[in-house]
């Protein structure tokens, strides 16, 4: 089973290392890597250079932002299952797609997905917080749930059914594509109780108080368009994130 990665970066020379290693430390042998670049001028192509791979696609050039350069990228793939690498982010262990493939051997899977930590962004071994996900239960998606999307890995045929990113959300085109997967796709997920993806801190929508009500903005418009809920949910939604920090320091 080949298991396509997709990376959109741009001007990320600093972290792009890290997460091409853990991609290629992987022991799952079947792996393409597409790596769509924004046009990057920080070194992050030398980066890249540096780090050789016959399994790595390397495009690069101008895109409309990261779901774009996302669209770009699985447009592109090969595989029968897609995943996402963000150039931030690292595979937490060598024997995550080794897993995620034997899971996938089972034909009603469309998707799996797992737990995901938040690292310090200059110590990717300092945990800020820990995302228990959970099994995925329809009802959840009113209170607020979504599978951490950095862990999502799916086949490609719900990209070809049911759609990718839709670039006119800016912040959350993720949310709503989970939502539109879930509810109008009733994609089938399994969840691995385990760390798969270990994610810097300090992302885009992150960044400023600005950002932050940019995306809960988004959020809401997400939940109403797959008519998930509205600001109730999007409230639960928000609080369901403080367990998250508690539950670092017991992991």
């Amino acid at each position: 089973m080949i298991i396509s990665i997709v990376t959109a970066v741009y001007n990320r020379a600093d972290t792009i290392g890290d997460a091409l290693l853990s991609l290629q430390t992987q022991t799952h042998p079947d792996i393409e890597h597409i790596i769509q670049d924004g046009g990057s001028t920080d070194g992050t192509l030398d980066v890249i250079a540096a780090h050789p791979d016959p399994r790595l696609r390397l495009e690069s050039g101008r895109d409309g932002g990261i779901y774009d350069a996302l669209n770009r990228g699985i447009a592109r793939a090969t595989g029968e299952v897609v995943g996402l690498l963000h150039s931030d982010d690292l595979l937490a262990s060598p024997g995550v797609l080794a897993r995620i493939a034997a899971a996938f051997e089972d034909p009603q899977v469309d998707g799996i997905y797992g737990d995901l930590e938040y690292v310090a962004k200059d110590n990717p071994a300092r945990v800020i917080r820990y995302w228990r996900a959970g099994a995925y239960e329809p009802e959840l998606l009113r209170q607020g749930w979504m599978p951490p999307h950095p862990t999502l890995f799916l086949r490609r045929s719900v990209f070809d059914q049911h759609g990718v990113y839709d670039t006119a959300f800016r912040i959350a085109a993720d949310y709503d594509a989970v939502l539109r997967w879930l509810t109008r796709g009733q994609i089938r997920l399994l969840y691995l109780p385990d760390v798969l993806v270990r994610m810097r801190i300090g992302g885009e929508s992150n960044r400023s108080l600005e950002q932050i009500i940019r995306k809960s903005g988004e959020d809401l418009r997400a939940l109403r368009k797959n008519k998930v809920g509205g600001l109730g949910v999007l409230i639960r939604k928000n609080f369901r994130k403080i367990p998250q920090f508690l539950l670092k320091a017991q992991n």
